[in-house]
């Protein structure tokens, strides 16, 4: 069996030849904005093999993702920008860094909440040296899932004692959200579609939400994930079962539709 290293550099080297002049011409014309799309599908592809705990379809798609990382880095190092091994050599340096209770002598962190603290203490002070973006939540990329970035927002702001001390805090918030929705919402005129005022509150719902959510321990992508995929199933269950009495869903009434989905949830 090849070591880590040797099959890197196979991959390394596969993809050189897929760029060079007797290459591949769908690999050589590609663009690191090209790419783009594609690193996101293999990410998502990863993240659907680790929900479904399929050892297979993870190995696969990780190495995918690999690819794909390995693609952006060989465009950028033929325009001068830096090389793979120049993007590795930093994410060591920078763990090594990042971690002075295991590679250095600070043993002071000892939970994984003060482990989580330091990062983000240190990580703020090397973006003010190299005079990047100074606040704390600044490192959160904006292009990141809505949901998502809630979480790690409320999960950063947490490492300075910015939070719930309870779960049941967060219940509260999420209750007095939920009236101001439907405060919001008796005050708009009937018929009209929803305005600025009503999208303002679901999104502090689910802005509370994702603060539960991280209270909880659980990461909200990956909760409302499992809802869509067990939502996709029983209303599926439910086509499954008009369709094979030659029937249509949309001729059924609610009370019809309604009962034929607490049959699935039964099933």
């Amino acid at each position: 069996m090849s070591t880590p290293g040797d099959a890197f550099e196979r991959l390394v080297d596969i993809m050189a030849r897929l760029r060079g002049p007797d290459g591949c011409p769908w690999d050589r014309v590609q663009t690191l904005s090209t790419l783009r799309p594609f690193l996101l599908e293999e990410t998502y592809e990863a993240l659907d093999a680790l929900d479904r705990a399929d050892p297979a379809a993870l190995r696969e798609e990780l190495g995918d993702l690999v690819f794909e990382i390995v693609f952006l880095a060989r465009i950028s190092e033929e325009t001068g920008a830096f090389s793979i091994a120049d993007a590795i050599e930093d994410v060591a340096a920078k763990l090594i860094r990042r971690h002075p209770h295991v590679f250095g002598d600070d043993p002071s962190l000892r939970t994984p909440d003060e482990v989580r603290g330091k990062w983000e203490e240190m990580k703020a002070a090397e973006n003010r040296m190299a005079g990047g973006e100074k606040t704390l939540l600044g490192g959160v990329p904006r292009t990141l899932p809505a949901l998502l970035r809630a979480y790690e927002y409320a999960s950063r702001a947490s490492t300075v004692g910015f939070d719930w001390v309870r779960a049941s805090d967060v219940l509260d918030k999420i209750d007095e959200e939920a009236r101001e929705i439907r405060e919001a919402v008796a005050a708009r005129p009937p018929g009209l579609a929803a305005d600025d005022q009503v999208e303002e509150e679901i999104g502090d719902l689910l802005f509370a939400v994702a603060n539960l959510s991280r209270k909880l321990g659980v990461e909200p992508e990956a909760a409302l994930r499992r809802a869509n995929d067990k939502f996709f199933t029983r209303f599926s269950g439910m086509e499954a079962t008009v369709n094979t009495k030659g029937e249509r869903l949309q001729d059924k009434t609610l009370e019809e539709l309604e009962a034929l989905w607490e049959n699935t949830k039964d099933g």
